[in-house]
């Protein structure tokens, strides 16, 4: 269970409110004005408690949930208890994940600037701006309504961010404009030069980043993430979601709704499709076009174009099935006895 010092559920909601939010179709035994208090797996659910089953393996504890409704595929439907409400979707663990963010939305503060905040008077905040402790915001700064700016955050000059982001503490920003509704964790840092030069006998001469980040709607990066800027702009497309400690170098262009998981690197001027994604710990070499579609497996290391719709995976990445072939072949001769 959610522990109250840092969880508070905001329901109650009645069935009938959540499958009207999810698009849910009710069914079990149908009862509409059930309010339900809380979300919980389904082996610890109890009769107020909201619940899911979106994985083949909990089947079983689907047919011992206490829950009072649960979410679940319309093939499962007879596999739950006689007396449970069901909330019957496609895809179930999307319509959890919407409930659950209703009953758990990301905490924001109240509008307000902090005293110990440094506010340029050419900078300019929406209404109900949150600027925590500690933060600065330069000369010409856009913040849209509704943003919440961290503690020890800073925003550069210039800088434009949209309505209803989260900018987490100790975030710097610089030479971006982003979007709205983009969450963008502690630690995180966009904007800064990119990793460019020029190199001869003598040494080396860093090249100027003349362009900008841009980041699109409803995007989320991560703690301790890093975006470079670099000679033209670096986009990260709408609805991307990048995990903690990842770095997309100079240029770098992903496209829509992409995913890319821990520890993984894009080196500059890369180009990603639509809802690519990348496995933890991958690293994807410059000037080269993955297409939309592609799966990285990972700690993969990716040296070569890669065709829309592929699943790679391996150093360097091949097709999956080829990487699984060579690895069972390498693994025979490793094992195989002199005769």
């Amino acid at each position: 269970m959610t522990d109250p010092r840092f969880f508070r559920a905001v329901g109650p909601f009645t069935v009938a409110e959540i499958a009207a939010f999810t698009g849910a179709e009710i069914g079990g035994a149908a009862d509409t004005a059930l309010q339900l208090a809380d979300v919980a797996p389904l082996d610890t659910a109890g009769p107020r408690h909201l619940s899911f089953l979106s994985n083949v393996k909990y089947t079983a504890a689907m047919g011992q949930s206490k829950a009072g409704a649960a979410f679940l595929h319309p093939s499962f439907a007879a596999r739950a208890p006689a007396g449970m409400t069901l909330l019957l979707s496609a895809n179930p663990y999307m319509a959890f994940a919407k409930a659950a963010g209703r009953f758990y939305p990301y905490p924001k503060r109240p509008g307000g600037i902090a005293a110990s905040a440094v506010v340029d008077p050419t900078a300019v905040l929406g209404e109900g701006v949150s600027v925590g402790h500690n933060a600065v915001i330069e000369a010409g700064a856009e913040i849209g309504a509704g943003t919440d700016l961290g503690s020890n955050t800073t925003i550069g000059v210039n800088v434009v961010i949209g309505q209803d982001c989260i900018i987490g503490a100790n975030v710097t920003i610089s030479h971006a404009v982003i979007g709205n509704h983009v969450t963008l964790y502690p630690g995180v840092r966009v904007g800064q030069d990119g990793f460019g030069f020029a190199s001869d006998a003598r040494g080396h001469v860093r090249i100027p980043q003349l362009g900008i980040v841009r980041i699109g709607d409803d995007v989320e990066i991560g703690a301790n993430s890093t975006v470079d800027r670099g000679g033209s702009d670096t986009v990260i497309g709408a609805g991307t979601m990048i995990d903690n400690l990842v770095q997309i170098g100079h240029n770098v262009v992903l496209g829509r709704c992409c995913v890319m998981a821990a520890q993984s690197g894009i080196s500059g001027s890369t180009k990603l499709g639509d809802f690519v994604v990348v496995g933890a710990q991958v690293g994807i070499t410059g000037h080269l076009a993955v297409g939309s579609g592609v799966r990285i497996g990972g700690q993969s290391g990716v040296m070569r174009n890669v065709p829309a719709g592929t699943e790679v995976a391996g150093t360097p990445a091949v097709p999956r099935l080829q990487w699984l072939r060579q690895s069972a072949i390498l693994a025979r001769l490793a094992t195989k006895k002199d005769k």
